[in-house]
């Protein structure tokens, strides 16, 4: 199995920055795609953000396209979501997530929560205006 943490979450004011991170640990050679999800109270859990992980392929939620980065770092185990130019809408509970079973998600899925195994236990980014 896999577990993941996630570390870095906070609050900031409106166009400031943050990072998160998430280690995994575990059967690590499994993982084919790591995401990012968040979800706000009384909302649905929304894709913000994903990363298959033998090509780099990289997808984002129209809603934080050009504003946030996915990264990996293989040596580590780590990836990583890079927030900038944070809305007060961009506040929620940020969840790292793990696919490790059978073949990748497809472009279309790939942000889809059910297509993933494992998750992490989140990280509270608050952005003030």
């Amino acid at each position: 199995r896999v577990q993941l943490v996630e570390s870095g979450g906070g609050s900031v004011q409106a166009g400031g920055s943050l990072r998160l991170s998430c280690a995994s640990s575990g059967y690590t050679a499994s993982t084919v795609s790591m995401a990012w999800f968040r979800q706000a109270p009384g909302k649905e859990r929304e894709g913000v953000a994903a990363i298959y992980k033998r090509s780099g392929n990289r997808y984002y939620a129209e809603s934080v396209e050009g504003r946030f980065t996915i990264s990996q770092d293989k040596a580590k185990n780590t990836v990583y979501l890079e927030m900038n130019s944070l809305e007060p809408e961009d506040t929620a509970m940020y969840f790292c997530a793990a696919d490790t079973i059978g073949f990748a998600p497809t472009r279309e899925r790939v942000l889809v929560p059910e297509e993933y195994d494992a998750w992490g236990q989140g990280a509270q980014v608050t952005v003030s205006s």
